[in-house]
């Protein structure tokens, strides 16, 4: 019985208690970026209508949180479609390729959310949504393979990105042979380029 009351007494304070859940969820998620912003260095990003991402001395969040304090060397990157919207990056392996791709996607990510970017300043301009194929792993269950997953999440990139679009794409065609897979990114590369025209 006290239980059963109880719970028509909240029942019927329903809506306040929603309403004071979010604004504490927002405090939350707002003390949470000042705080990370301000024990991690981080810079007020530039969020702009224009198409360009332009970051400078940036730094991956995660990474950089699990190293040493210092050891993460920033870099910058600079993709605009005025001038270099698609770039192809190689090196050998733990160069640093995949980290790099994943820090500028999480960096512009971050910035039109309302969060500061760990980057000594950076400007993101428009982008209506980022596609990643990072990463190896199969789906047996379904019959697909690494090779068959990748593909599918390929072609759903190629099929869903607009100019607007950062494409993340790492490794495309690795999961079959070298001269197959070489030109299965080629071809991927030639698409975006003279296609889609995404930021990649």
């Amino acid at each position: 019985d006290l239980f059963s009351e109880l719970r028509d007494r909240i029942a019927r304070e329903a809506k306040r208690v929603q309403e004071t859940a979010e604004a504490v969820a927002t405090l939350d998620v707002l003390l949470s970026y000042a705080d990370t912003a301000a024990t991690r260095n981080y810079c007020k990003p530039e969020v702009d209508d224009g198409d360009a991402i332009a970051i400078h001395d940036g730094r991956h969040p995660v990474a950089e949180d699990l190293m040493p304090r210092g050891d993460f060397v920033p870099n910058d990157v600079i993709i605009d479609p005025a001038n270099a919207f698609l770039q192809i990056i190689t090196g050998p392996n733990m160069a640093g390729k995949s980290t790099y791709l994943r820090q500028v996607a999480l960096i512009t990510l971050m910035a039109p959310i309302g969060s500061f970017v760990p980057a000594a300043d950076a400007s993101i301009g428009v982008v209506d949504r980022i596609f990643t194929r990072v990463g190896a792993s199969d789906n047996l269950v379904r019959g697909e393979s690494t090779f068959m997953v990748e593909m599918i999440e390929t072609a759903n990139i190629l099929n869903s990105a607009t100019a607007n679009s950062l494409l993340v794409l790492d490794e495309i065609g690795r999961g079959t042979s070298t001269f197959d897979g070489i030109s299965i990114a080629w071809s991927v590369a030639e698409f975006i380029h003279d296609r889609s025209k995404s930021k990649a």
